[in-house]
């Protein structure tokens, strides 16, 4: 059986046996049980490099978006590497906090950040908040200054641009509710540059995760420039320019650019503009860690039927989300490589959960059977940062790997620690 996998060459078959850089997955399953969630941290470094050649000689500032993946050793890696990071709450900036990330590189994105969730930001000492309406630059202001402080700002654009992507995660069209709108951004720049709690230090423009061709970037940042330079002609003076990040990784056939030859067409357009002396921020998330991750699930029946046939598995839209609320494409592959001529079942891949949206992969061609354990590709992004104990099911176990050196970054949770902290009333 031929298979190449997301996430290669981290992932890969050695002698039938499906591999995690120099560890079987076999071995971690039955170490550490499943459903189990695995990291390579090659993989997630490699990805990492790619944006880092991309910006090579230019000042410039990865802030790695930790929604994608927020486990405090994830964190702990982009944080050693370098990395700011992108936060969306305050519970995210403890993350990075409690994971030895550096606060001034942290930017503060999100459409409903609250007062509290301001003023704890302002006090850590955050680079930057972006912010998303000209209601939060009135609230920010008067926070800001209740606190005798100054919030550093860049104002989120929506260019309305199509990012071409799953309507759900797409942000930068007038119906979605993320940003300014393009028309109304000059004026907006005008009035927070005379608010006393304000400093506006840069531009951020954001549209969509997942985005696979490089037209929509390249149209986005056009009307971000066109901005740009009209914001200086007016007097105000930006620091930075933040371009976001959404750039799509390959689940099943997608082809996305790679980072560093996408960034040297935008810098092209950039040093065009006589605009290079700006630090050059960007967001990713998804493009860092989600080809770096996989779950692995045992199988726990094969179940024929008279219209569908179904591989019910261990772990469930609980714990892998994407498929049942985008209707996601995962690889699914088993962890002992089979032959071309092993019998195979047209199956649903689905989990325990009761929902009939419960399912991992639609219409799988597997050689399964009960025992065998599968790898869900492409899961380290989105799945275990959306995970939840819908049915009350404990979330599973997280593991990264270095090279031959695997540690438990997340024990299985306990049915004790479902209930911690709840009780009963009088």
């Amino acid at each position: 059986m031929n298979t190449t996998l997301p996430g290669a060459p981290a992932f890969h078959y050695q002698d039938g046996q499906l591999m995690v850089e120099q560890l079987r997955l076999s071995d971690l399953a039955r170490e550490h049980g499943t459903p189990l969630f695995v990291y390579s941290k090659a993989s997630m470094l490699a990805a990492l490099a790619a944006y880092q050649a991309g910006f090579a000689g230019r000042k410039s500032q990865i802030c790695y978006a930790m929604k994608a993946n927020s486990s405090l050793a994830v964190l702990q890696v982009f944080a050693r590497a370098g990395c700011g990071f992108d936060i969306v709450s305050i519970g995210e900036l403890a993350r990075v906090q409690a994971a030895g990330g550096d606060v001034a590189k942290v930017i503060f994105s999100g459409v409903g950040k609250t007062r509290a969730e301001m003023r704890s930001a302002l006090h850590a000492g955050i680079g930057c908040f972006n912010v998303e309406s000209e209601a939060e630059i009135d609230v920010l202001n008067e926070v800001a200054l209740q606190e005798g402080l100054r919030a550093p700002i860049s104002i989120r654009v929506n260019p309305n641009v199509d990012p071409k992507t799953h309507p759900y995660i797409s942000t930068g069209l007038k119906g979605n509710k993320f940003g300014i709108a393009h028309e109304r951004t000059l004026a907006t720049y005008q009035r927070a540059a005379q608010l006393p709690g304000l400093k506006v230090v840069g531009i951020d423009c954001h549209i969509g995760s997942q985005i696979t061709e490089e037209a929509p970037y390249l149209d986005a940042l056009d009307r971000m420039l066109d901005l740009v330079e009209a914001i200086a002609a007016s007097g105000i003076a930006l620091e930075h320019i933040d371009f976001g990040g959404g750039l799509g990784i390959q689940y099943q056939a997608e082809e996305p650019p790679r980072a560093d030859a996408l960034w040297a067409k935008l810098l092209q357009k950039i040093d065009a503009r006589g605009l290079q002396n700006h630090t050059l921020m960007i967001e990713p998330g998804r493009s860092l860690v989600g080809n770096a991750g996989v779950c692995l699930t045992e199988v726990l029946f094969m179940k024929p039927g008279e219209q569908k046939n179904f591989c019910i598995v261990d772990a469930a839209m609980n714990d892998l989300p994407r498929p049942a609320m985008y209707q996601a494409f995962h690889g699914i592959v088993p962890l002992v490589q089979t032959t071309d001529s092993a019998p195979r079942l047209l199956c649903d891949v689905v989990g325990p959960v009761c929902e009939s949206g419960d399912w991992i992969g639609k219409d799988r061609n597997l050689a399964a059977r009960a025992g065998d354990v599968l790898a869900v590709m492409s899961a380290g992004a989105y799945c275990m940062s959306m995970s939840s104990n819908y049915n009350s099911r404990p979330r599973p176990a997280e593991v990264l790997v270095d090279g031959a050196s695997a540690t438990l970054i997340r024990p299985r949770e306990q049915i004790s620690d479902l209930f911690r902290g709840e009780t009963l009333a009088a």
